[in-house]
This record gives structure tokens, C-alpha cells and sequence, in this order.
């Protein structure tokens, strides 16, 4: 398959070697010095930890239980040995910060020095090394590695709002970041359609709020049409503590969303006094930005300041994003206690009635010892030098946000919008809009290069958002972030001088086996069609798979190719004809199948 993939190449005039991925790293360490012969795992290898890293010491060794049926000894006398060291004061001045680790892999021993999460990117590192398959004794490749992040925030967003996922996949969709060396879960709990998290104080917020009598069918909002299927769940505090605990020893921090002052309509629909009229509100149904909003008033905050409360008391990260994006003011041109708000507070603009409710609850959380995070619509009626922007409507909320000393998470649509289509093909799971090929992922520079070096330090890292409206599964969430993740991880961890796609693309061969083993619905990548004229009447095509351990097959005749269907082997010559009916599919060792490509 790799020869296919090279013909390809050439026949659309890129040449590049392919070499032996013996190092398939992803993202891509600062320095690997490759070193000679292996080390050889085996029943008799222990485990040795310094006392910070006893957590570690646990996390390894129930992977290397699970998924190879290795069970090291902790803290035995073996003669082979994995250390998960602490760096010395005085002996490791190369180890600098909390992030980074060196890895030294010798035919005896593998040591890992770092912080407790220095030791544990060490790790995600080490297991990358390991075979693909479920095997009980095996080798790796001795070498020397070095490496520590580019970004401080790796991040990766999931809305548990629009479509409530079970604690067992917010669990692996942990699992899944540490792969990859994320570190920031941002988890949207709230919106129009639903909230999801137990407040003790307002149980209506989940008695009433957490539950959808139905949902839009697609994109039928005029006329529209519901599937009559109601939608329910929430996540109780006992649960979340979970959670946190779990993510914790994963060395990743959660970010909770409270959306406020707009996307409220469930909570509206629990409690009706947070809008400013009415009382015959329910849990949205459709899509897209409902015109209720809460409402500004004393009531309304010490309101949200309680759920706040609540809220701070479950997450320990030092942030809590409170939303501020697209909020209509319609509700509130219609309401007299705004109007009597506006002449109170001198408050000239609807965007400065934003910027009133969000600076009360910004005091508010600032007197919990936190700091608010917000969508980029924020900026717009002014919030404090502590509050952080999250730049969403391209980048230049996060430039604006960095000219005034406010910190910023990049998460442009553009490039990190993961709720995106993965192609243009027809074939594709429905999506809610947009198109992000793996490519664009891996090409986006999370630093804006217009900032000065002072302004770049408040630029945090980037993050991808994985809005739910389109997606209710946790298989269709797997198939919407992979590979894109690995190649968004390489973004915010790789320095930029050692960034390469190609290099990438040859790495991420082992990546996709290691998905499959790991039990990951990742996106088995389309069959690429090169087409060259040869004369008026032939075409000589190629085909490749940037999965290239994938067979392809295809058809002439216009039916949907199959195993069973001819194997592509090498570049073929056409009539026309054939041209127009040809279809190919990539189905990998597994029977992972690509979507149908169409010439």
C-alpha cells in the first residue's frame, strides 16, 4: 500500500521518501536521539516510583494490564526495571517545567524524569512505542527523548448540552485527550436545550431543564418538524466529583460552562422569573439561538452567584466559563425593568447591559479565588484585565483580548470547530455546516503573528469545540475528532520548527492501530483519485490512502465497491467512460470501512 501511495504522488509531481517510522510520536517531541538495540518486555519487568508519582505508577500499570497483558511488579527487585523519577534539584537543570519530562530508554531500564505531569506525558510517549496489538511480551526501540509543550492550554471542548453523553464516555473522552497530551476539558453543560449538572439549591433546574420533549429533525426549522423522541440527563454532584477525580489523575484540568446571560432557555423553562416576561417557556427544540435571554436584575445574579457557588465547590481548576456569546437583545428591548436598568446604570447600549450582568458575576467568581472565561462577544461592553477570552468568530477576539493584556484560548472556527464536516463527500454524517479537512487542522498557528512578544505571552494555547446538535452518539463524537486530535495535539505541543505534515501523515500510520486497539471509531480516510490526461482518450489514475496499510478497492461500472470488489494495486489506465463510473473505498485490516469516493 505504501507503494501506491507513492505512485500517486508522482503522478501529481510531489515526490518525498517515506522512511520507517520506528519513532511514530504523536505530537512530535523536541528531540529524539534514537540509540541501539531494545528493550524487551516481559513478566519479570517492575515498576519504580518516587512517592509523587505513585499515581502514575498506578495509571501504567493498568494499561499495560489492560492492553498487553503485562503486569509489571510496583516497586520489586527485578533486574529490568521502568523508574518514574522526580528531576533532581541540582542534578537536572535540563527539565525546566511542569510539562516537560526526558525519556531514556536502555536495554535494562526506561527512566521517565519530570513533574507528577512531566512523568505522565513521559508516559503517553512510552506507550506510543509499543506495539499496536494485544501481545504479552514484545520489544521497543531504545532512544533518548526530550521534549516539553509549545502551548500551556491543550484543549478540547464537549457539549453535554444539546445531547447528554453517559460519565462512561466523559471518562474515555478523557482518556482519549491524555493520549495526545491535552490538558483542558472544556465541558459545556448548559444551553437552550438542556442542562445537565445537579444544583442543589434549584433541583427544577434538572427536574424540568435537564429533560427535551423532542428534537428538530436535520435542518427542518421552517417548516418544523421534531422526531417526537425526548432527550433526558444529567450529571449528579457525586458524579462529577468523579469525574474531576478521574480527569485529575489524568493531569486534566475541567473547565465547566454555565452559559449566561443568552443560551438559557432551560433554566428559563425551570424557573420563568429569570426572564424578564412570561411564564410559558420550555426547553428549546430546535437549533441555533433562541431570543429569550435572563434577565439583569439583582434577583437574577445572587440567582446564577448561587449556582455559581455550587459549581465552584465541584471544580478545583481556577477556571469557570460563563458563556456570553450570542445573545439577542430583543427580550430585552421589550422589557421595562431593562429599560430601568439602562437609566439607573447609565447604560447607553444592549452590549453594555451584557457587560453589566457579566461584570457582577465576573466580582462575583473573582471573590471564590477564580477567574471567569468567556466567549469573545464579551469584549465587546468591556470586562476586566483578569477575565480570559475564548477567540470563537475567528482571531481576532483573541488578538483584540492579547493588545489589552486580557489572556486568550484561540478556537476560530476555521480550524477548530470539530462539529465541521470532514469532507465535501455526500456520504458524510450529517454535520451541522462547515468543511475541516485534517490539513487545515495541522496547518492553523494558534500565535497571531501580529502581536508584539509581550502581547503573545497572554495568548494561552488554542482549543477544538465539539458542538453536539448533530451528533448524539458517542461513536459519531470518535468519528468527528479523529485524526483531526492528533493533529490539533500536534499543534499546541510541537515547536513550530519541527512542524511537518507529511512527516505527520507517515506517523500517523501506527496511530490509526493504535485507535483500533484502544477500541476508537476514528474516520478511515477517503481514497484519494489522481487523474492524468496520457492522450485524448485514456487517463492514467491513481489511488492512495493516507491509512496505507488500508486496501482499496474499486468498481468501473458505477456500483459501490466492496471487499469483494477489484483491488487496487497499481495505477490503472482509463477510457472516459470508466473514469466517470469509477468508485473506490479504503477498508482497513480490521474491516474499518472509508466513506464511497466517486470519481
Amino acid at each position: 500500500m505504501k507503494l501506491k501511495f507513492i505512485l500517486c504522488l508522482l503522478l501529481s509531481g510531489i515526490f518525498f521518501q517515506i522512511k520507517a517510522q520506528q519513532y511514530s510520536i504523536i505530537p512530535q517531541p523536541v528531540m529524539v536521539i534514537p540509540g541501539t538495540g531494545t528493550f524487551d518486555f516481559s513478566y519479570s519487568v517492575n515498576i519504580v516510583f518516587d512517592k509523587e508519582q505513585n499515581e502514575n505508577a498506578d495509571y501504567l500499570n493498568q494499561y499495560l494490564a489492560k492492553y498487553y497483558s503485562v503486569r509489571p511488579i510496583l516497586g520489586g527487585g527485578m533486574k529490568k526495571k521502568i523508574a518514574l523519577r522526580n528531576p533532581g534539584i541540582q542534578t537536572d537543570n535540563l527539565i525546566q517545567h511542569d510539562d516537560e519530562y526526558t525519556l531514556s530508554i536502555t536495554g535494562d531500564s526506561i527512566i521517565i524524569k519530570g513533574s507528577s505531569a512531566g512523568v505522565f506525558y513521559g508516559i503517553q510517549t512510552l506507550l506510543q512505542l509499543m506495539p499496536a496489538e494485544k501481545i504479552s511480551s514484545f520489544q521497543i526501540p531504545c532512544c533518548d527523548i526530550h521534549d516539553y509543550p509549545r502551548f500551556s492550554w491543550r484543549g478540547m471542548h464537549l457539549d453535554c448540552a444539546r445531547h447528554f453523553f453517559s460519565v462512561e464516555f466523559v471518562k474515555k473522552y478523557i482518556d482519549m485527550m491524555a493520549y495526545y497530551k491535552l490538558n483542558m476539558f472544556h465541558w459545556h453543560l448548559t444551553d437552550d436545550q438542556g442542562w445537565r449538572i445537579e444544583i442543589k439549591q434549584y433541583p427544577l433546574l434538572t427536574q424540568i431543564g435537564s429533560y427535551r420533549k423532542e428534537t428538530m429533525v436535520e435542518k427542518n426549522f421552517d417548516p418544523y418538524i421534531g422526531d417526537k423522541t425526548p432527550v433526558d440527563g444529567f450529571y449528579t454532584q457525586e458524579q462529577v466529583k468523579e469525574i474531576v477525580q478521574y480527569a485529575a489523575k489524568r493531569h486534566i484540568t475541567i473547565v465547566p460552562e454555565i452559559e449566561m446571560p443568552g443560551h438559557s432557555q432551560a433554566a428559563i423553562a425551570a424557573y420563568p422569573e429569570l426572564a424578564c416576561y412570561g411564564n410559558n417557556y420550555e426547553v428549546w427544540t430546535k437549533w441555533g439561538v433562541t431570543n429569550v435571554t435572563l434577565c439583569p436584575t439583582s434577583d437574577v445574579i445572587q440567582f446564577y452567584e448561587n449556582i455559581l457557588s455550587e459549581i465552584i465547590s465541584l471544580f478545583p481548576g481556577k477556571y469557570i466559563h460563563i458563556g456570553g456569546d450570542e445573545v439577542p437583545d430583543d427580550h430585552w428591548k421589550n422589557s421595562k425593568q431593562v429599560a430601568e436598568l439602562m437609566h439607573e446604570k447609565n447604560l447607553q447600549t444592549y452590549a453594555q447591559v451584557e457587560a453589566y450582568f457579566i461584570n457582577q458575576i465576573e466580582q462575583y467568581v473573582i471573590s471564590k479565588g477564580k477567574k471567569i472565561i468567556g466567549w469573545d462577544e464579551i469584549l465587546e461592553g468591556g470586562v476586566s484585565q483578569s477575565a480570559t477570552i475564548m477567540s470563537w468568530r475567528g482571531t481576532e477576539g483573541g488578538v483584540a483580548a492579547a493588545k489589552k493584556g486580557n489572556d486568550a484560548v484561540m478556537t476560530p472556527g476555521k480550524y477548530c470547530y470539530f462539529d465541521h464536516c470532514q469532507s465535501q463527500n455526500p456520504l458524510e454524517p450529517i454535520c451541522i455546516g462547515g468543511y475541516l479537512p485534517l490539513d487545515t487542522v495541522y496547518s492553523y498557528d494558534p500565535m497571531p503573528s501580529q502581536l508584539s512578544a509581550d502581547e503573545s505571552m497572554h495568548i494561552l494555547g488554542a482549543q477544538a469545540n465539539v458542538w453536539t446538535e448533530y451528533i448524539s452518539t458517542g461513536d459519531k463524537i470518535e468519528y468527528m475528532i479523529f485524526p483531526r486530535m492528533l493533529a490539533l495535539s500536534e499543534v499546541l505541543w510541537t515547536q513550530k520548527k519541527n512542524m511537518d505534515y507529511w512527516n505527520f501523515i507517515g506517523r500517523l500510520e501506527k496511530h490509526f492501530e493504535l485507535l483500533n486497539m484502544r477500541g476508537i471509531n476514528y474516520r478511515v480516510p477517503d481514497v484519494k483519485i489522481e487523474v492524468r490526461t496520457m492522450d485524448g482518450n485514456k487517463f492514467m489514475i491513481g489511488m492512495s490512502c493516507i491509512e496505507t496499510d488500508a486496501m482499496i478497492h474499486y468498481t468501473l461500472d458505477g456500483s459501490n465497491p466492496t471487499e469483494t470488489s477489484l483491488s487496487y494495486l497499481e495505477p490503472l489506465t482509463l477510457t472516459a467512460e470508466e473514469c466517470k463510473k469509477l468508485k473506490a473505498i479504503a477498508i482497513t485490516k480490521s474491516g474499518k470501512r472509508s466513506l464511497i469516493i466517486s470519481n
